[in-house]
């Protein structure tokens, strides 16, 4: 094992983070921005070590070559980073501060899940290449991790329903019709055998595809990640818990979930099911009724946490990316400019979720990863879907998100507290609220979260049901 470039620091001058599926889209806008914001609102000294996880060492190698060119770029142009650091900066003293590892990860294999587990928690990560801005790093170890952003997934659609484009539009307006879309073309059905590879005992099971790359596959992740995401109770108290920001999307709503397909293997809307059910396992986080489902999943094995050292858990925070333009929605080239032509238009119309790109998209993920803990706390971070938005001009703001049966952070509120709403501009919550939106009374607030003990016990019920299959093909 080699000494790491952050070693010599202060434990709270360095910052781990790990993003999913951030090759592309919005992963690569979120990395992007972290390594922004964090050089020009940390410590002229703070290290930041990002690990994007990828599909592929091909993958890998091409995301942390991007994102060095990325931190070159911003360190060389900033003007916020020379005015702190005085007439004497170098661009290199910063990106030498900005450490890239990526480890291959693939949600719908669950060996796969657990070797990238097994090599952050007990292993090592290494990345040769190097040159006058970054050193190379072989065989780092991976102390903790101070936030993870689950950003990967995969949406199942297959194009456009065109007589419902303009339904759509006619009926709702065009900035609605943007924002919560029904013209989606999906086919149900997506099934994936996530021990496949492995062959003998399990192999022939399956599981959603949809709801396996964008719940179930970061859920186990993130319990094997427990170990890096825990803080030891008899620590010095100076690092904050570990963050788990799950990412959804402004669109669900109630009827997207059915308990009785729980997977989404029946639905035309699976990537809505899976997202829909995203909100109401964050939300519901830290509710009594979820409470000893929760503590399950977030209970570290006693072999690698010892009954003297118990461990605080992580904290659970919801996001969402707004309206973002990437190829996770399969378009042409012809209709991918025109869907961007229609984006900017809603967005000048004055709809405050059109973000466009994923840069803007990352606004909300990244906050909730570098706020200081006081603050999220402060206002009931845990409790609430934070939403990227912008305002015409595209300026980044995040925003409360309303979410149906919850309302914005689970209290019932008068019909006067729109009225009341202290915010301003585009973080008003009357603006951008859907269409139709039902204010929350408390027979659904009830009902919500008795959903939420529901969802987290079956996908306790699943992770305990899986792992024994895993177990069951290693003693094999």
């Amino acid at each position: 094992m080699s000494p790491a470039p952050w070693d010599s620091a202060p434990s709270q001058d360095i910052f781990f983070v790990l993003v999913t599926g951030a090759n592309s889209g919005i992963g690569f806008g979120i990395a992007e921005r972290l390594i922004d914001e964090f050089l020009t609102t940390r410590s002229l000294t703070a290290h930041l070590v990002l690990i994007p996880t990828t599909r592929s060492e091909k993958k890998s190698a091409l995301t942390v070559g991007g994102l060095r060119e990325h931190a070159k770029r911003f360190a060389s142009t900033s003007e916020a980073l020379r005015s702190r650091a005085g007439p004497n900066y170098d661009p290199k003293d910063t990106t030498r501060r900005v450490h890239v590892l990526s480890i291959q990860l693939d949600l719908c294999k669950f060996t796969s899940i657990r070797q990238a587990a097994d090599q952050l928690v007990g292993g090592t990560l290494t990345s040769y290449s190097s040159d006058d801005h970054f050193e190379s790093l072989v065989d780092v170890r991976i102390p903790r991790l101070d936030a993870v952003i689950f950003n990967a997934g995969i949406g199942g659609w297959t194009g456009l329903n065109w007589p419902k484009v303009f339904h759509n539009i006619f009926t709702a307006g065009l900035i609605q019709a943007t924002t919560w879309p029904t013209f989606k073309a999906s086919m149900a059905g997506h099934l994936v055998k996530p021990l496949s590879s492995t062959g003998g005992i399990g192999a022939s099971e399956v599981m959603g595809e949809v709801f396996c790359a964008n719940v179930f596959g970061h859920y186990l992740f993130a319990h094997y990640l427990l170990p890096l995401l825990s803080r030891k109770s008899n620590s010095s108290g100076s690092l904050a818990p570990g963050r788990i920001i799950w990412e959804s999307s402004i669109e669900p709503v109630w009827e997207n979930i059915s308990l009785d397909d729980f997977q989404a293997i029946k639905s035309r809307a699976a990537y809505e099911s899976t997202k829909r059910l995203t909100d109401i396992l964050s939300l519901t986080a830290t509710l009594p009724g979820s409470q000893p489902y929760v503590q399950s999943f977030l209970q570290v094995k006693a072999r690698e946490s010892p009954e003297k050292d118990a461990t605080i858990p992580p904290k659970q925070y919801l996001i969402h990316p707004g309206v973002v333009q990437t190829t996770l929605f399969p378009l042409n080239a012809f209709l991918f400019f025109w869907y961007r032509v229609v984006l900017y238009i809603s967005r000048w119309l004055g709809s405050p979720w059109h973000n466009i790109t994923p840069y803007n998209g990352a606004c909300a993920p990244v906050w909730l990863a570098l706020e200081q803990q006081e603050a999220l706390d402060a206002a009931g971070a845990e409790l609430i879907k934070w939403g990227s938005s912008t305002d015409r001009a595209g300026n980044c703001r995040v925003k409360k998100t309303e979410v149906e049966g919850w309302g914005w952070d689970g209290r019932v509120e008068d019909r006067d507290a729109l009225l009341r709403d202290a915010e301003k501009d585009v973080t008003r919550k009357k603006v951008g609220r859907k269409a139709g939106a039902v204010d929350l009374t408390q027979e659904r607030r009830v009902e919500f979260e008795a959903v939420g003990a529901e969802c987290w016990q079956e996908m306790e019920r699943l992770r305990e049901e899986w792992e024994a299959r895993m177990d069951g093909l290693g003693s094999a």
